[in-house]
């Protein structure tokens, strides 16, 4: 079947959240239509570790770890 990068962020999202939390940088790029479904994945990833989601996120884009290339 299909699979998405949303879906291989949430698999692995433990090693990916450690990461960013120590300073790794994260990336996406290609049609700007796969953001929303990114972004959902990543709000129930940060509800299910009870972090705001909101907050964390500006957290990211503060310190220039949040990098998106849509179009």
């Amino acid at each position: 079947g299909k699979m998405y990068i949303q879906d291989k962020v949430k698999e692995y999202s433990e090693e990916i959240f450690q990461r960013l939390d120590g300073g790794a940088h994260i990336y996406f790029c290609g049609l700007k239509g796969m953001m929303p479904g990114i972004q959902d994945m990543l709000k129930e990833v940060c509800a299910g570790k009870s972090i705001d989601y909101d907050e964390w996120l500006g957290g990211l884009k503060k310190a220039k770890q949040w990098h998106v290339e849509v179009y």
